[in-house]
């Protein structure tokens, strides 16, 4: 009974959404199709079309859906499908099977997502401060900033100023001074010009071409690093790119090299961690080893020290602030400039150093 609740209210809530928020209402046609809630136990369900934007539904099983989501048991389909989500739980469910898709993977995220989406049209994000602007929050890699906005364009950029609300910071005792952050975050020289960087008129919007690249003639390689560069539609940058996987894979799996780095910010398909490995072993590629970097003094100086590498060589996570403090007579940076590179939490701790003396 619960499930059969929770199921007929999916189709009603899409229906009040769409009819609230225009948005949702345009998204509901850009595609159509029947989709299907099945338990696979005892096969139960209901099926929902959507055809030009508008929502049908019925109990049951519907003869030709266009895809099924199949549930091991009602329980876990009524807790999957209740609000509020444990995403945690749905991922246990998918990983043990609790949980299966039949159909277009296209179109079942598609049709996921937008059910997911009704909830995020009620968010509200920024805190309003006044004569148009708000406020966000923003953690860029210079350290934690408050972006203000009005009209879709940035204002100014500030480090966080701490409020009541916020938690008391840590206190660190040593050698009879009291040290305590201060109640505002602090930031790296390039954090600071994120403005400027997103303001840029040199900023790169859309792809660009050498002038005189002709990737099916000539392709000028002399010129590489002298001609000049011209904006191209997505279109053509992307039928390039697709002509040279092909010409590339022509040659074997040895004709392409890829290298991955370690932070999201390389992209859905430079990071490791997304679809890196999927892409790439279907095209076919000779792939690098990836370095242990920022780890390198840890992983293999505990092959010596400790006689593995696990964990990349690092020990268990501990501080050493506190310690530091109370006990060093001089700190060695190596091969490093915190401040410029990082200055978010470390150089405040940096500053105590000096304030005691350390070296």
């Amino acid at each position: 009974m619960r499930l059969a609740v929770i199921l007929w209210g999916i189709p009603q809530a899409m229906r009040t959404c769409a009819a609230i928020f225009p948005k949702f209402k345009e998204r509901l046609k850009e595609r159509d199709c029947i989709a299907q809630f099945q338990t696979k136990d005892k096969p139960k369900g209901r099926w929902i079309q959507l055809k030009n934007g508008k929502i049908s539904t019925g109990a049951g099983i519907h003869e030709n859906p266009d895809f099924t989501i199949f549930f091991k048991n009602s329980k876990i389909a009524a807790d999957f499908l209740t609000p509020p989500f444990d995403q945690l739980e749905r991922i246990h469910a998918a990983k043990n099977f609790q949980i299966t898709m039949d159909g277009p993977d296209s179109l079942i995220v598609w049709f996921m997502h937008l059910v997911a989406s009704m909830e995020t049209y009620t968010w509200t994000i920024g805190t309003d401060m006044g004569n148009g602007v708000t406020r966000y929050t923003n953690g860029t890699n210079g350290g934690p900033i408050f972006v203000y906005v009005k009209d879709g364009k940035i204002l100014r950029t500030t480090p966080m100023d701490l409020g009541a609300d916020d938690p008391e910071g840590y206190t660190i005792e040593a050698r009879g001074k009291t040290f305590q952050p201060p109640r505002r975050t602090t930031l790296a020289a390039h954090g600071a010009c994120q403005k400027s960087m997103v303001n840029s008129k040199s900023r790169i919007l859309k792809p660009m071409k050498r002038v005189d690249f002709d990737p099916h003639g000539e392709r000028n390689i002399q010129n590489r690093g002298k001609s000049e560069f011209v904006e191209i539609e997505w279109d053509e940058a992307l039928d390039i790119v697709v002509g040279e996987i092909k010409r590339c894979k022509k040659a074997g799996p040895g004709a392409i090299a890829v290298a991955n780095g370690s932070h999201h910010q390389w992209g859905n398909l430079g990071h490791y961690l997304s679809a890196f490995n999927r892409f790439w072993n279907l095209i076919g590629v000779t792939k690098l080893m990836h370095t242990p970097d920022s780890w390198e003094g840890w992983f293999w100086g505990a092959q010596h020290h400790w006689g593995n590498s696990m964990r990349l060589g690092a020990a268990e996570p501990y501080g050493t602030v506190e310690d530091c403090l109370n006990e060093a007579d001089m700190m060695v940076f190596w091969s490093s400039d915190p401040d410029a590179s990082y200055g978010f939490e470390g150089t405040q701790r940096r500053r105590w150093a000096k304030e005691l003396g350390i070296k």
